[in-house]
């Protein structure tokens, strides 16, 4: 059971995942040391399972982000799984879903052009329902 010490431990990660033990002692009013063990715990324990960055999409030439509804044309998902691993760069989530449809893609592409090829490409093994990002 985490109390309020591991909590605000994973509040701090969440916001700087860089930030030293020192730091991250100090702002849970612990050692860096007993922080740090504290980590190593959440760690183990499987709490903390990676640690991540956010990245600008925009300034790495990917402009358009899409949600992507997919309904697969028969049970058998696994031409649209390999779709998938062929077209990997534009991929961020796929998530196999309950509801309406099978899958909840989400990419993001250099350009609507790019996004309209891999449509017509994704339509062989799927259809599927777009939705456009405007704005975060």
């Amino acid at each position: 059971m985490l109390d309020n010490t591991d909590l605000s431990i994973i509040d701090e990660l969440s916001k700087n995942s860089r930030i030293t033990m020192k730091d991250l002692g100090e702002k849970v009013h612990l050692t860096g040391q007993a922080a740090s063990t504290r980590v190593a715990k959440l760690e183990d324990n499987g709490v903390i399972e990676s640690y991540t960055i956010n990245v600008n999409h925009i300034k790495l030439g990917s402009n358009v982000h899409a949600f992507i509804n997919i309904y697969t044309k028969s049970p058998y998902h696994e031409p649209y799984l390999s779709f998938l691993k062929a077209q990997q760069q534009f991929i961020v989530n796929n998530f196999k879903i309950s509801g309406d449809s099978c899958y909840l893609l989400e990419g993001r592409f250099p350009s609507n052009e790019v996004l309209d090829q891999f449509l017509v490409d994704l339509n062989k093994h799927a259809n599927y329902k777009l939705s456009i990002v405007i704005s975060k």
